[in-house]
């Protein structure tokens, strides 16, 4: 069958607790639930901020002076696998049924074989082995990863979906800060990072099993009917997708977006370098002054940012994160002084935590419940990409300008680059239907008002 001759749904979607399954819930979460759901994303994004550092200092002891040509062959190889393994894990846990949930065996599995493939790295000898345990944490980091997206739409009801993206989109940045900091204390080690990544896989092991235990099982599973689980992994990518017109326009407006913010998080070396002549020591510090700046103000933009969404609505958060964002990456790319860059980074960072959070509640507020995976999935897809885009964009406008120009120019013309794909992402959110919301009398919270199915 091809992948746009998706069978419409059996009517009588499955019911648990007098919820359909493609409804969102209604009964509130308890703290300790929305908080473990938090340590979970704490733990898949502590994986990549330490691995960034592991992963360079570690090819470079194996191989030496081929590391240049090594690193980026690592990250073509991740690239299609997060893009695959994420989305169709997602769709798949949709349709599964099982004693313990339709997300959570997903969530163990991928966290203890994860656990495995970083105790392999830590351990690995040579490049080759390595980079079988880094292919291995790909697939299974990420076939957990897919399935747990799916349960904020699954477990989360309406009034507390700003919460929980808040804290979701703070435990993204701590996590992959958790995870740098960790790692980052093997140059205590005589920069042996082994026990450092033995720690790591440890903790992500535990959490796997904490969440297990502790996090609600949701929803039922949608019925798989006559589909095999090939058919089931093949319809991920469906075009019948594309009639969830606001959800492919969110997409578009999230790459962009996302694209925006790393034009200066994956190339601020080649910046400050070019732009301020920084170099040594003085280069170091800059790079960690704006690391730091930018992690600050992205953990102080979360949770305000979501709450305010509930009472204004999540689009007009989202376009003042766009504007804010624009407006620090302009700073960035006229400072005359690195000074002067680092108010835009602090921006920037502010904007970019109101998104992270924002963004996440509107993805789910739109999606079909029921394929939560599914959805959610395709939406991580966009994490994947965005970043080796905008390195591979603002790159070649470095390139070009330099050639036309000077280096300094060119390293300025990518930095505002980033002002036309935050505009990019305004303007595709502006297609983005949010649900109509209500005050409840008693609560004094937004409730959503549901819209009717298409025809």
């Amino acid at each position: 069958m091809a992948a746009s001759m998706v069978p419409a749904e059996p009517a009588g979607a499955p019911v648990e607790d007098g919820v359909p399954a493609d409804a969102r819930p209604t009964t509130p979460l308890s703290i300790g639930h929305l908080f473990q759901i938090s340590v979970f994303w704490f733990a898949l994004n502590a994986i990549w901020g330490g691995f960034e550092v592991f992963q360079q200092k570690r090819v470079i002891q194996l191989i030496g002076d081929g590391a240049p040509i090594a690193l980026p062959a690592m990250e073509l190889i991740a690239m299609p696998i997060a893009v695959l393994t994420m989305p169709v894990m997602g769709s798949v846990s949709d349709y599964t049924a099982s004693r313990w949930g339709r997300r959570r065996p997903f969530i163990l599995f991928g966290s203890l074989t994860g656990a495995v493939a970083m105790f392999g790295l830590a351990l690995a000898p040579t490049f080759p082995l390595l980079i079988v345990f880094f292919v291995l944490l790909q697939l299974t980091t990420n076939a957990a990863r897919g399935p747990f997206a799916g349960l904020v739409p699954d477990l989360v009801p309406e009034r507390q979906v700003g919460i929980a993206s808040g804290l979701m989109g703070l435990m993204i940045t701590l996590g992959l800060v958790g995870g740098y900091l960790l790692m980052s204390t093997g140059y205590l080690l005589d920069e042996d990072f082994t026990l450092p990544m033995l720690a790591l896989g440890a903790f992500v092991g535990l959490a796997g099993i904490a969440s297990f235990l502790w996090i609600p099982k949701g929803p039922p599973a949608k019925p798989r009917g006559d589909r095999t689980w090939p058919k089931v992994a093949f319809e991920t990518f469906g075009t019948d997708i594309l009639k969830e017109r606001s959800y492919v326009f969110l997409l578009g407006s999230r790459f962009f977006i996302l694209m925006a913010t790393g034009f200066f998080m994956n190339l601020n070396i080649l910046y400050l370098e070019r732009t301020f002549h920084l170099v040594g020591t003085d280069q170091g510090f800059w790079v960690i002054v704006g690391l730091g700046i930018s992690v600050a103000a992205t953990a102080v933009g979360t949770i305000p940012g979501a709450r305010l969404s509930d009472r204004v609505g999540r689009k007009p958060v989202i376009y003042a994160s766009a504007l804010f964002g624009a407006i620090g990456m302009t700073i960035v790319g006229l400072a005359p002084s690195v000074e002067i860059a680092m108010i835009g980074i602090a921006l920037v960072g502010l904007g970019g935590g109101a998104f992270l959070a924002v963004d996440w509640a509107l993805m789910t507020d739109i999606i079909p419940k029921a394929s939560a995976g599914r959805y959610m999935g395709l939406s991580n897809v966009v994490e994947a990409t965005n970043g080796p885009i905008a390195t591979s964009i603002g790159g070649a406008i470095m390139f070009v300008v330099a050639g036309v120009v000077d280096q300094a120019a060119g390293a300025r013309a990518a930095m505002l680059a980033a002002v036309v794909a935050f505009a990019l992402g305004a303007v595709l959110l502006t297609q983005v239907k949010e649900p109509r919301r209500v005050r409840a009398a008693a609560t004094g919270r937004p409730t959503e008002t549901p819209t009717p199915a298409p025809a």
